[in-house]
């Protein structure tokens, strides 16, 4: 087999930058830093260096680690009076969102960090060559795709917040926007910084001028950060949460204190005692059983407090007898009662990486003279249920992320995962049953229509046959209907390798691509 290996990530420039560090030699962990790098200039409004992310890797000699370069909250709180944090409206089209941005929203950046740390553990190629194509292409300028036009047109009012900074997104054919499809994005002060971390290291982001500029920032503000946050900052190496499915395949997943990756387990082991043989996969039938896993799913998650600081009760949904509960109340019930982008890359020698990140929507402020916009994961309700401002201190915070692995009986190896918000459990989850239970290639398993359930609410994505959903939405007064395949359903990039050689998919739903190498 000449082929180097496959990957799939978010837009079309991420992934030709993972492709041509696979083709120069590069492992698929060579790959993933670069790619990662190349979405920040790509992919600005879901990648900042400013952000967070999990990367689950699997080496080639059988090694498995979840690195966790996830967000921190700030070691001490100003108070709400001296704070400066505001909720702005983001227009979806079918719908408003308010989310919280301002210094105050900012949560202690591990991007960067987790870059250099995987780098320096798993990478063969010298930083600077890894930083090269991102650097490239953030000089030379990325054109817009409809995707990242779709996005910027959402998050307007987040990057209006600062608008001496804002001039190198601002469209130059309607001045009173932000860069539209087919136009190009040309960013020389994030150019310099990536080459400059690139040649002197993650202190410079840590500990050295950047780092003084940001809690500058944040001091004069409203912000909480102080340069302590940023020079206590560490990555974090976890065991993966392993849990085998059925006798058909091995998941690998984010453990707790991160919570996508336990209720994807939670649902599977929950949907275990059903035969879904007996089912075919979209008639009502099966989605409202789907629906009914991911309301107990989502109850679990609130009985067990995993956002927040009860995450050690996630261990305890796993026992036997605490899914004996959830699967009863599933049985008792008859029919019916945010910025974030992922890659996925595996090389011929078997290594795979799979890399979820995100820098909430952003939070409005960039740092100065760097083209970075900092994160808002303080404002992310999803991220605070407990209500604003009372978050603890000094703590790595949960997320729904969960980048994943299956592998197979048959002897495919996968590497997925999404981004979505609370989306991201019920996404990955469907595509983990289309592939296992229904036997669906990769490709037909993400395109796949889906649904998702929360909070009494039934979310239909648009592609299930008319007889089907009629007959779903009569039990389920709170529903909508989508008209089509949409980003609200989150963007699962996969990468396969099988006895047939590598095979990927760039979900069409958040502009994703995908190449063989």
């Amino acid at each position: 087999m000449n082929q180097k290996g496959v990957v799939a990530a978010g837009h079309e420039a991420t992934a030709g930058v993972a492709e041509l560090i696979l083709q120069e030699g590069g492992n698929a962990f060579d790959a993933v830093v670069a790619a990662h790098l190349a979405a920040c200039v790509a992919e600005p409004v879901l990648s900042s260096l400013g952000g967070g992310g999990f990367l689950l890797a699997h080496t080639a000699d059988g090694v498995d680690r979840l690195y966790d370069f996830f967000v921190q909250t700030p070691k001490r709180k100003r108070s709400v009076e001296e704070t400066d944090f505001y909720p702005i409206s983001a227009d979806f089209g079918t719908a408003r969102q308010e989310f919280h941005i301002g210094p105050g929203a900012i949560a202690t950046p591990g991007t960067v960090k987790g870059l250099f740390v995987v780098h320096k553990e798993l990478c063969t190629l010298p930083m600077t060559r890894l930083a090269e194509p991102a650097v490239a292409l953030a000089r030379d300028g990325v054109r817009m795709n409809a995707f990242q036009a779709y996005i910027f047109d959402i998050v307007q009012a987040i990057y209006a917040a600062s608008p001496d900074r804002c001039e190198v997104y601002r469209s130059r054919i309607d001045g009173g926007r932000l860069l539209g499809e087919g136009e190009r994005l040309v960013q020389p002060e994030l150019a310099d910084v990536l080459d400059a971390l690139a040649r002197e290291g993650e202190a410079l982001f840590y500990q050295g001028e950047i780092a003084g500029q940001i809690s500058r920032l944040c001091a004069e503000q409203g912000g909480h950060l102080s340069a302590e946050d940023l020079a206590h900052y560490r990555v974090v190496k976890r065991e993966p949460l392993v849990v085998d499915y059925r006798e058909e395949a091995q998941l690998l997943t984010n453990p707790a204190p991160s919570s996508g990756g336990i209720l994807i387990a939670f649902a599977l082991k929950l949907i275990e005692s059903f035969d879904l043989k007996r089912y075919r996969c979209g008639t009502a039938a099966y989605l409202d059983l789907l629906a009914r896993v991911l309301d107990e799913t989502n109850r679990a998650r609130i009985d067990a407090h995993l956002d927040g600081s009860g995450h050690c009760a996630a261990d305890r949904l796993l026992d036997s007898r605490c899914l004996a509960d959830y699967r009863a109340q599933i049985k008792r019930r008859p029919l019916c009662s945010r910025g974030t982008t992922h890659m996925s890359i595996i090389d011929r020698q078997g290594n795979l990486a799979s890399l979820t990140t995100s820098n909430g929507e952003g939070c409005g402020r960039f740092i100065a003279g760097t083209g970075i916009m900092l994160n808002n994961m303080l404002g992310e309700e999803d991220l605070n249920p407990g209500g604003f401002y009372r978050w603890p201190e000094d703590q790595r915070m949960t997320s729904m992320m969960a980048p994943s692995m299956i592998f197979g009986a048959d002897g495919r190896s996968i590497a997925l995962g999404s981004g979505g918000s609370n989306r991201i459990r019920s996404v990955l989850l469907q595509v983990l049953l289309n592939l296992i239970d229904f036997g669906m290639e990769l490709e037909t398993a993400v395109r796949h229509p889906r649904i998702h359930y929360e909070g009494g609410h039934l979310s239909i994505e648009g592609g299930h046959a008319d007889e089907e959903v009629q007959l779903l939405v009569s039990h389920y007064s709170d529903h909508k209907v989508w008209p089509a395949l949409n980003l609200f359903f989150g963007g699962v990039h996969s990468a396969a390798q099988a006895a047939g050689g590598f095979s990927g998919v760039g979900d069409p739903r958040r502009g994703g691509a995908s190449v063989v190498v």
